[in-house]
């Protein structure tokens, strides 16, 4: 893919724009690269205050409720390396021309969702449909 646009900072997608033109990637490339640089710098600092903690000798109910902290940071730390994980995949869409459309339908996701969500997949219907398949293939075992 060709190198994007420098936007400026008050840029934002417009509705009457064309869809996933060179200006709303390098909006959306922006917006992911950021979220995903805050995301690894509050890691840091989990990782951190973590190993802070643990370089101090509590007491036995100190030290307890210190392991439900790190049990609560740690799956804090899980969900973020899934999040990372899908920013990850959105900017490679970006890269190769994908981003903003439905992996089930091939339908435009659209500016609105995709501002809520920037690592959307799939339009509001397609997501519904496949909840509600999930659902009620949970609930069939």
């Amino acid at each position: 893919m060709a190198q994007l646009p420098t936007i400026p900072d008050d840029y934002r997608p417009a509705e009457d724009e064309p869809y996933m033109s060179p200006m709303q990637l390098a909006y959306f490339q922006r917006k992911l690269l950021t979220w995903k640089r805050d995301l690894l710098s509050s890691s840091e600092e989990t990782i951190s205050a973590m190993q802070q903690d643990t370089l101090q000798t509590p007491e036995a109910m100190d030290r307890i409720s210190l392991e439900t902290e790190k049990s609560i940071e740690l799956r804090t730390r899980d969900r973020m390396r899934k999040l990372i994980s899908k920013i990850d995949k959105a900017l490679t869409k970006i890269e190769t021309g994908d981003y903003g459309y439905c992996d089930e339908t091939g339908d435009e996701i659209g500016i609105r969702r995709l501002e809520a969500r920037p690592i959307a997949t799939m339009t509001i219907e397609a997501q519904e449909r496949h909840e509600k398949h999930e659902r009620s293939h949970r609930d069939s075992d």
